[in-house]
């Protein structure tokens, strides 16, 4: 199979991603209406059925390690930010839904995402069972919500402080650059079954040799994304935190002149 037979052939026609999605669309509109922030659930929705239904899910299912690496940080990381930014300034949570806003167990949720599906049973269980890997999905989704509301609340006040925020995302980014280094240099596949994969599309020869994706070589590129390009996120985060905080007295004093 060749590249562009790949790109074309290989979507898969996932009906528990599109009936959520659409789910989750109808909920939205029903619950806060039409807003200025729904932009921000259309672009969530579309990355999570994009992850879940293109090519690149096929190669994340057994082929590659790195597309399971990217998928894992846009499940984590990218889909809900997203979800969290398009709900409104007066949404906030409910007990019992409250017990999981405390900051230790966001940070734990978040930097325990990436450290528990790397071990390389729960690894090799996603990769090669539907169930696992729905599991897998929904837990990345859940934990990636609880490590987010800590910076990215509606309500102001149910943020952490922005020299918080900056410590809370620093410290998650170096406890994942840590994996991502161990990842990159680990002399042995963290996630066996991307070692010898199980050719059910015929593309392994064009993955092997067109795009020369030895077993090493896709380790050590799964190592970098997480590495690098989430870290980048991280960042990203820490400079809208130092923003905030450069505006946060001002905001703050005029809040308690009123």
């Amino acid at each position: 199979m060749t590249t562009q037979q790949f790109l074309t052939s290989a979507w898969t026609w996932n009906t528990t991603a599109l009936v959520l999605s659409g789910v989750a669309l109808i909920a939205y509109v029903w619950a806060f209406g039409l807003n200025r922030r729904i932009p921000y659930l259309l672009a969530g929705l579309g990355v999570f059925v994009l992850t879940l239904v293109s090519p690149f899910s096929a190669l994340a299912n057994g082929y590659l390690f790195s597309a399971h690496m990217l998928q894992h940080i846009l499940l984590v990381l990218i889909v809900p930010a997203l979800l969290l930014l398009s709900l409104p300034r007066s949404f906030s949570l409910r007990p019992p839904l409250t017990y999981f806003s405390h900051p230790l167990i966001g940070w734990i949720a978040g930097v325990g995402a990436m450290w528990l599906w790397h071990a390389p049973t729960l690894c090799n269980a996603a990769a090669t069972s539907r169930t696992v890997s729905a599991i897998q999905t929904t837990s990345l989704l859940v934990m990636g919500s609880v490590f987010w509301w800590q910076v990215l609340a509606p309500r102001e006040e149910q943020r952490l402080s922005p020299p918080a925020g900056i410590v809370y995302l620093f410290t998650a980014c170096t406890a994942c650059s840590v994996l991502g280094i161990i990842l990159t240099f680990a002399p042995v596949s963290i996630c066996p079954v991307y070692q010898h994969p199980v050719d059910r599309l015929g593309i392994l020869s064009t993955i092997r040799g067109n795009w020369g994706l030895t077993s090493d070589r896709d380790q050590q590129i799964g190592g970098l994304l997480m590495w690098v390009p989430m870290c980048a996120i991280y960042v990203s985060a820490i400079l809208a935190q130092l923003a905030r905080w450069h505006s946060y007295p001002a905001t703050h004093t005029k809040q308690s002149n009123v």
